[in-house]
């Protein structure tokens, strides 16, 4: 058995069987935001807000265009926080991942602070990487060029994500993976 990883920050999931799946991979607070209701729920966006602002969020959804939405809404709402994003494969929902899976997902988001409850410390991803920006992408063709969607749309296919992840979601990937894009 693996020991489960312990998390600084809060982690938003879309409903209770991710949070359930998450129980038996990390050791942290678990706040899921019951699908689309958060869009209403005052108090839910409350205690999501405090924890940004205080230790943080980190927000893992689907894949799917559902995860999307609530990823972004999400995002929004809590601008000017703490707020890291953790993504799983773009065909696996959170709840049917693979523990593995999950635990690379926490080790590549922006601003983990995770160790082991065992008492060692988590693999980090290499930071002394530069910034990936958005004029490299416009360079590489990656955005606002003919066929930029498509090559994209590849690279994240390549990278394992959601192939959905807006512009400023990819930039933050590839610079908390350390990744150069080309």
């Amino acid at each position: 058995m693996t020991d489960r990883i312990v998390i600084g920050q809060a982690v938003a999931v879309e409903g209770k069987y991710d949070k359930i799946k998450l129980e038996g991979v990390i050791d942290g607070v678990i706040i899921p935001v019951n699908g689309f209701r958060i869009f209403s729920d005052g108090e839910r966006l409350a205690l999501l807000r405090a924890y940004a602002d205080a230790s943080g969020v980190i927000i893992l959804t689907d894949g799917d265009d559902a995860g999307r939405q609530i990823r972004n809404f999400l995002a929004r709402r809590l601008e000017g926080g703490k707020v890291s994003h953790a993504y799983v494969p773009a065909l696996l929902e959170v709840q049917d991942a693979p523990a593995g899976v999950l635990r690379e997902a926490f080790s590549f988001a922006r601003g983990v602070r995770a160790g082991s409850s065992a008492g060692g410390a988590s693999p980090a991803p290499a930071r002394g990487v530069r910034a990936v920006t958005r004029g490299e992408l416009y360079d590489g063709g990656f955005i606002g060029v003919p066929g930029a969607s498509e090559r994209r749309r590849e690279l994240l296919r390549r990278l394992g994500v959601p192939e959905n992840l807006s512009v400023t979601a990819l930039l933050e990937l590839l610079n908390a993976r350390g990744e150069y894009f080309r």
